[in-house]
């Protein structure tokens, strides 16, 4: 029954978001958020930007509904026809509600910087101190943590940092048609397998909305997007996997080991995290801003060494798809297990360092990547 449950969250969110698509397609011209071809914007034509509100709505609608239930249910008590495997959960949801709520209000206010971002840009500081904010406040109330075991003077700024970096991972990767909405998918399906086995009911039924809510995009915006996301979508969805990753717990004494526990998220992460990472170290040795966009990125790199925009996509969610799997396969693995996981992504990311900056017989450079398609 429980895989039912999160059957039917994964169903509602992908219905919600798929059915929207199109409606914030047509909003999006009416009011002008449109992304148009201009600079680093390349992709050929204009395209609706507000993908992300679909997204948002497909994680906010079903949550809302389970709380109200919920809530109903455990003062009033649950209705006959509900499994008694769900029925006996009520309570817990219910219980949940205040720290549920908050989560959903942070993605939120991120979802409105990011509305604001996407209509005209804003100061770099202005969204680093709402994301920080917003870190800050789901971490220390709703108790969203990482290293909850070296207590909080170790797991509070950890978390907090651990969430704007996952968030402006997803963003950074919001740079080519498919890319952020694909990986993030691959990496919440992994997660989901994760939360599943540590028998965590909440934080998988939870992941199975954030899924369905990608897959019911991903469609309208697989290469050739005819919509973006935005920075209200990829904020959105970085910032649900950071506080699901935060909320899973992955060590348990006698199952698994600390040090397989605490590669987890890393691993799963690995991409994204590479691709930020290195972007922000390009831009720094040639002496730019590491925070204002170009096309520096992964994907734009590949793309530069004669990759097609479409099998630069895929490239990545291959690599994603890879470290992701290992993560899955933590939970089950000892110490020696676990380190050699940690080998295996870290020989992964030097695949893909040798593929994207091995010399090319053209002698462009890094920054002179083809310009056909928009960063997100």
């Amino acid at each position: 029954m429980i895989v039912l449950a999160g059957a039917l969250a994964a169903l509602a969110a992908l219905v919600i978001s798929a059915a929207l698509v199109p409606v914030t397609g047509r909003l999006a011209a009416c009011v002008g958020m449109v992304d148009t071809p201009s600079g680093r914007r390349q992709h050929g034509r204009p395209v609706p930007l507000l993908g992300g509100c679909a997204i948002m709505l497909a994680l906010a609608l079903p949550t809302l509904a389970a709380i109200a239930l919920a809530s109903v249910w455990a003062s009033r008590g649950a209705p006959a026809w509900l499994p008694e495997q769900l029925a006996r959960h009520v309570p817990g949801v219910a219980a949940k509600t205040p720290e549920a709520l908050g989560v959903l209000a942070g993605a939120l206010v991120l979802h409105v910087l990011g509305l604001l971002d996407d209509r005209r840009p804003l100061r770099v500081t202005l969204k680093f101190v709402v994301q920080f904010a917003v870190a800050i406040f789901v971490v220390a109330a709703c108790k969203v943590r990482v290293l909850v075991l070296a207590g909080p003077a170790v797991s509070i700024p950890v978390s907090v940092l651990w969430i704007v970096t996952v968030v402006n991972a997803f963003n950074f990767l919001d740079n080519m048609d498919g890319l952020s909405a694909g990986v993030a998918a691959i990496c919440c399906a992994a997660l989901l397998a994760v939360s599943a086995q540590m028998g965590q009911v909440f934080v998988a039924v939870w992941l199975c909305l954030v899924l369905g809510a990608l897959v019911g995009f991903l469609p309208y915006n697989f290469p050739p997007a005819s919509t973006f996301m935005g920075d209200a979508g990829s904020l959105v969805i970085g910032y649900a996997l950071a506080v699901a990753t935060c909320l899973t717990t992955y060590f348990q004494p006698g199952r698994v080991s600390l040090v397989a526990g605490l590669f987890v998220p890393v691993v799963l992460m690995a991409v994204p995290v590479y691709d930020m990472l290195s972007v922000v170290v390009l831009r720094l040795r040639q002496g730019h801003n590491p925070l204002v966009g170009d096309r520096r990125h992964f994907s734009h790199r590949l793309v530069a060494r004669g990759m097609s925009p479409t099998t630069a996509v895929l490239t990545i969610y291959l690599c994603t798809a890879g470290t992701a799997i290992g993560a899955t396969l933590l939970p089950h693995t000892n110490d020696l297990g676990a380190l050699l996981v940690g080998v295996q992504t870290a020989l992964i990311l030097m695949i893909i360092a040798l593929l994207e900056w091995s010399p090319r017989p053209n002698g462009r450079a890094d920054n002179d990547a083809p310009r056909e398609h928009s960063v997100g």
